[in-house]
């Protein structure tokens, strides 16, 4: 891939960053998070996919306005949005099963491991997590310790609450 688009959006965890695929066709996120820097984000993405350069744009259509509304409170807003993440099938699978995680509805990594076929790979469920580049669109935020406790997120704890607390109310 040669050129991405990216975008940040205020949200009320601060700014949140999009990478997503400038082609013709429906556009797909590469990767995002809550980051005014495209630094933290272009790592992340596979290396067969990751972009030669970007271009900054005020809004990315189908997504600037998705991340908006689920921040307002449509929480389905960002289910339709395409994403495009490259690994092994495991963890393809696994991001494709946290997407039909509904919010307000947390699962555990057991829980996680177990929906993706393989009720063992708990490690596995969790370097899911840890690997997934498309915070929010594949909401890794929905997955808790065993405990029910929070445990690590990439962009802090106190916005994984916060994703958490505001899927508990809408």
């Amino acid at each position: 891939m040669s050129t991405a688009l990216t975008s940040t959006v205020n949200t009320p965890i601060g700014p949140f960053t999009v990478i997503t695929t400038d082609g013709d066709d429906r556009r797909a996120v590469l990767a995002s998070g809550w980051t005014g820097d495209i630094g933290d984000l272009l790592p992340v993405i596979s290396t067969a996919l990751r972009p030669t350069s970007t271009s900054v744009v005020p809004s990315i259509e189908g997504v600037t306005e998705a991340i908006i509304a689920y921040h307002e409170g449509d929480l389905l807003a960002i289910d339709d949005v395409a994403v495009q993440q490259k690994s092994g099938p495991f963890l393809s699978h696994a991001w494709d099963v946290l997407r039909q995680v509904k919010p307000g509805q947390p699962v555990t990594y057991s829980e996680f491991a177990e929906l993706s076929g393989r009720p063992t790979a708990i490690r596995g469920a969790a370097s899911a997590c840890a690997r997934n580049a498309a915070a929010l669109f594949v909401p890794c935020h929905r997955v808790l310790g065993s405990d029910g406790k929070l445990r690590g997120f990439r962009w802090g704890l106190p916005a994984k609450q916060w994703l958490l607390d505001h899927e508990k109310v809408a």
